[in-house]
């Protein structure tokens, strides 16, 4: 039956190519823009974690932004975007790229920094014929997100190319449920113009930003807020953060060290103050920068892209719920229960960009790294944000994966994912790096 299945999704899956690799432009014809929007709602509004009730707040710490950075060669242009949200699916991200008709809307990258402390972006259904989002907001949300994408557009210039990976020094992250099991890579995305300034550094690491989490009475881009204005400050252009494969759960590493709350189970008291976001948050800057000062400049690097649309069975009762029932109109198959999301993959210089429509677990991310190049950045969360993603290994395998597994698509996501991913991978003409 799951032989059945895979052949009939790979045979649903669609190709759109975009772009044309192994071409060389000349230094003139890459160009880059970058523009940013605040996005926070005025009056404050409720905050959201996840599926529930949406928390009240009192104050906000920073505010939440729409941060765009667009790359372009002769023949393609690439625009990718952060948004400091939960989760931003794709049905707004669509409504978005209605907007931004000069591009295709495969060339339009959306992600969500997984704040917990932003309003709700999917509209939960809450049990009582209603949901936990505000309508309004989302469209404003959409609209702005446009305005900055159009913007960085209108602003394209010439510009070369600092692409770097390494391992981030400090305390920064760390998984919850295994300390150590954790992808320390961060993945620098660097446009310099051609008068020697920065136009924008983009960040590509797992974490869940949630020091302060929704129950403090704080909306809040939480420690990706102070990361950007850091950048900023430190003449780095416009800051965009992309999360990685950060599912259950490699969160912001916000213990305090000195207080242990379950010695035998290694678990400690967490620091949530907006002192600790900062800490983090400039942390996170200075090795983002440490790490992309000693990168060679490409003065003509290529970009292409291509994506592939692709179903998945939703087997969550409480996903398909979300689905069915929010007033967004998620588009979705009852009659095979499934939905469909788009990955792309984005080739800019060296540097290999895969989505992740989701949350994927540390090792998803792993593998799909160690089989597709040193200089691979996952995008998670982005162009769409389907929950957590495990294998079929992973699924219900302990009592710490009960949740993360109740709050994913299915026990097929995980490998319908990395055979699709890979799978473009394959078909590209591009060698894989190592």
């Amino acid at each position: 039956m799951r032989d059945r299945l895979m052949a009939c999704l790979r045979v649903g899956c669609c190709w759109t190519a975009l772009g044309f690799l192994g071409g060389t432009a000349d230094a003139a014809d890459f160009r880059a823009g970058a523009a940013m929007r605040v996005i926070t709602p005025e009056p404050l509004l409720p905050v959201s974690g996840g599926m529930g009730p949406a928390h009240p707040v009192s104050e906000k710490r920073g505010d939440l932004t729409a941060r765009v950075l667009v790359l372009a060669d002769t023949d393609t242009t690439v625009a990718i975007v952060g948004i400091d949200v939960l989760g931003f699916p794709a049905v707004l991200g669509d409504r978005v790229r209605a907007l931004v008709p000069r591009l295709p809307p495969e060339a339009l990258l959306i992600g969500a920094t997984h704040t917990h402390s932003a309003p709700d972006c999917y509209a939960f259904p809450d049990g009582k014929g209603g949901h936990t989002g505000n309508l309004a907001w989302m469209e404003e949300v959409v609209r702005r997100t446009a305005e900055a994408v159009n913007e960085a557009l209108d602003g394209l210039r010439p510009a070369s190319l600092r692409v770097a990976t390494a391992e981030a020094q400090g305390k920064i992250a760390f998984n919850y449920y295994a300390p150590d099991l954790y992808d320390r890579r961060m993945g620098v995305i660097q446009a310099v113009g051609s008068d020697g300034k920065s136009i924008a550094t983009l960040v590509n690491y797992a974490i869940h930003p949630e020091v302060l989490g929704n129950q403090r009475g704080i909306l809040s881009p939480d420690c990706i807020g102070p990361m950007c204005t850091r950048i900023e400050a430190s003449g780095g252009g416009v800051a965009v953060f992309l999360n990685g494969a950060q599912g259950g759960m490699v969160t912001a590493d916000n213990r305090d060290l000195d207080a242990p709350a379950d010695p035998l189970r290694g678990s400690w008291q967490d620091i949530g103050t907006w002192e600790e976001c900062e800490r983090i948050g400039h942390t996170m800057a200075d090795e983002a920068l440490r790490i992309v000062a000693g990168a060679e400049a490409d003065a003509a690097p290529a970009v292409a892209a291509t994506s592939r649309d692709v179903r998945f069975p939703v087997e969550s009762d409480d996903l398909w719920a979300v689905v069915t029932l929010s007033p967004l109109g998620y588009g979705h198959d009852k009659a095979t229960r499934t939905i469909t999301a788009t990955l792309a993959m984005v080739d800019v210089g060296k540097a290999r960009i895969l989505t992740i429509p989701g949350e994927a677990l540390p090792n998803i991310g792993s593998y799909l790294k160690r089989k597709t190049g040193d200089d691979t950045f996952l995008f998670g969360l982005t162009n769409d944000a389907f929950g957590y993603i495990l294998t079929e290994v992973d699924f219900l395998a302990f009592p710490r994966y009960q949740y993360v597994s109740r709050v994913s698509l299915g026990e097929q996501t995980g490998t319908i994912l990395i055979d699709n991913l890979l799978g473009m991978v394959r078909e590209s003409p591009r060698p894989v790096t190592k």
